[in-house]
């Protein structure tokens, strides 16, 4: 007889919160992961007092009150606010683009005055159907903002020019016509006091947890402990490539400590123009301030993926996907396999939707 009603591949916020999930109706999961640390890509580690994001920012937010009050049983959330700046040379704009951020492009005060500027700017690109992103983003808002808050950022991100890009990646860009710097306009938001990893490890408490452990290289062990499998890697890989690779962007981290108090006034600063290779620089002491006399700040660089290297954002154009429904199809056929997660499903989710999946397969499961 199997050891465990679920072995469960991943100690990221899904595979954690099913695991809690589980063991609160009495079921016994084994929790593998072949990382070191538990908490996947919202892992943070202790640096001198300063809670730093190893693998880039995340603030959560959520209209979900189910997650939320889900997510408050593990930890105090803070109440940060995520309001970046965005800056393009030695201009420094608001983000989102709201009326901070029209007023420093064009000295504009009113919401109709933007509203007139985006309007004419949007009329003189006569754009019938966009064809790329960049008659996508010239078709909403206009010239000035595409140039300078979104062409060089983009490009760099996904590694194409943005007029080779689909135009489905920016089905809208937000404009807010109010002087709000607030990023999100979700009810609940926050950082976790004490960092994401101590939030997973109390989602783990009384979980078997292994980590350093590669699922698939010996999977055939694996398996015969648990009656199920919660999958939570990439599905090529798992059916090894038999269709073929799934695309992924992938990222690269600087991550210096610094001799003075505060670098650059906010936790994050996006870097728009493409000249400059990285993407954003993150100060991670902003996101629960204290009185360190130091700081620590990661840049964040843009890198193609290539298999072995860490696979952050699916690549969800027409041809991805429908490779992504092959595999998916090939799982759905074995009913002690499930797939979850962001690389699991192959698609891009905040937090909140990664616990809501996790909470709402589990309850599946477990009914």
């Amino acid at each position: 007889m199997a050891q465990y009603d679920f072995l469960i591949v991943g100690a990221g916020l899904y595979g954690a919160a099913f695991a809690w999930e589980a063991r609160r109706r009495g079921k016994k999961s084994l929790v593998i992961d072949k990382r070191q640390q538990v908490g996947g890509n919202v892992y943070t580690e202790d640096v001198e007092g300063i809670h730093v994001h190893r693998y880039g920012a995340h603030i959560f937010h959520t209209d979900d009150a189910d997650v939320w009050d889900f997510v408050n049983q593990f930890a105090t959330f803070n109440r940060f606010t995520n309001a970046p700046i965005a800056r393009y040379g030695d201009e420094i704009y608001n983000m989102p683009f709201n009326m901070n951020t029209f007023h420093a492009l064009w000295g504009v005060k009113t919401p109709e005055e933007a509203q007139a500027v985006i309007r004419a700017q949007v009329e003189r690109e006569q754009i019938g159907e966009p064809k790329n992103l960049e008659e996508q983003a010239l078709k909403l808002v206009g010239r000035d903002i595409y140039e300078k808050l979104v062409k060089g950022y983009t490009e760099k991100q996904w590694g194409r020019k943005a007029s080779e890009l689909p135009a489905f990646i920016i089905r809208r860009l937000p404009l807010r016509f109010t002087y709000d710097n607030n990023y999100f306009s979700d009810r609940y938001q926050g950082i976790p006091i004490g960092g994401y990893t101590r939030l997973v490890q109390k989602m783990l408490d009384g979980v078997v947890v292994k980590t350093g452990v590669d699922y698939l290289k010996d999977r055939a062990e694996l398996n015969a402990l648990a009656d199920k499998v919660i999958y939570t890697g990439t599905p090529d890989a798992l059916f090894d490539f038999c269709y073929g690779p799934l695309e992924f962007r992938s990222l690269r981290f600087e991550t210096e400590t610094l001799e003075m108090e505060n670098y650059q006034g906010c936790a994050v600063v996006n870097y728009t123009q493409y000249e400059v290779p990285y993407t954003r620089i993150i100060e991670h002491k902003h996101f629960e301030p204290a009185n360190q006399p130091h700081t620590v700040i990661t840049r964040e660089y843009p890198a193609q993926w290539h298999r072995g290297s860490e696979p952050y954002y699916p690549v969800n154009d027409e041809k991805n996907n429908a490779l992504y429904r092959r595999y998916a199809g090939l799982a759905a056929q074995n009913p002690h396999l499930l797939l979850g997660g962001r690389l699991g499903l192959y698609q891009y989710f905040d937090m909140d939707d990664v616990l809501r999946r996790a909470m709402d397969d589990a309850r599946r499961c477990l009914m």
